[in-house]
């Protein structure tokens, strides 16, 4: 296998696809394609660390699915695909949704690469943030009690798969039990406080799937923040 077949696939399946139809919304995010290797160039003789990462290219207001699909997850690697795009498929993309990747927000915000463009982070990774800084809030607590790290024996750590998990996949038993547990050990209701944020944001979020009524989004938002 030499180092070069990936985009070398990747250009062949380009071409025989073509240029992609436009789509109002384009999605951006990276595939990671196993674990880092190394590989052997019969080009260059040389061994080369080959990146298993690849940035895909979505088409998420219509069905075209996946645009196209490059090596690489930097910002030159977004760039260097929509430039090769047509005129008419860059201006009519209205809405670029990513992953809060400085890499792929400066490149979206290349000067005159979209020039109609909103950037704009996809709901996976939105919620992934309130999930992360939930756990973060969970763990700062867990050593101002205990001053050590997390064990089975505390309700905040054998709970911490109930807290990342959706308020409607709990049972009323399994989310009785949490909250009560949580609730008598942290006394701060610092853990329980970053919970009803991050189901608040999900809710937040959920109005799109709703047609994206401006009452009914002002009235969650307004929720969210306070």
């Amino acid at each position: 296998m030499v180092a070069d077949r990936a985009p070398r696939l990747l250009a062949h399946a380009e071409e025989l696809l073509g240029e992609p139809k436009p789509t109002r919304v384009l999605g951006i995010d990276e595939t990671r394609r196993g674990k880092p290797r190394w590989e052997h160039c019969t080009e260059t003789g040389r061994w080369v660390r080959v990146d298993p990462w690849d940035t895909g290219f979505v088409d998420l207001a219509g069905s075209q699915g996946l645009l196209g699909q490059r090596e690489g997850r930097t910002g030159a690697t977004v760039i260097a695909w929509l430039s090769e795009r047509s005129v008419p498929f860059r201006e009519g993309i209205e809405y670029v949704a990513i992953d809060p990747a400085a890499a792929y927000a400066s490149a979206a915000r290349t000067p005159g690469l979209l020039p109609n463009a909103t950037l704009v982070v996809d709901h996976f990774h939105l919620v992934k943030l309130a999930n992360d800084a939930l756990t973060k809030v969970r763990r700062r607590i867990t050593w101002d009690l205990r001053e050590r790290r997390g064990r089975k024996i505390d309700p905040e750590w054998a709970n911490r798969r109930r807290l990342l998990r959706g308020r409607e996949r709990l049972s009323k038993k399994s989310f009785a039990k949490m909250w009560n547990q949580i609730q008598a050990e942290d006394t701060s209701a610092q853990i329980l406080t970053a919970w009803i944020a991050k189901e608040e944001l999900r809710t937040l979020l959920a109005t799109v799937r709703l047609g994206g009524d401006p009452h009914l989004t002002r009235h969650r938002l307004h929720r969210f923040l306070t």
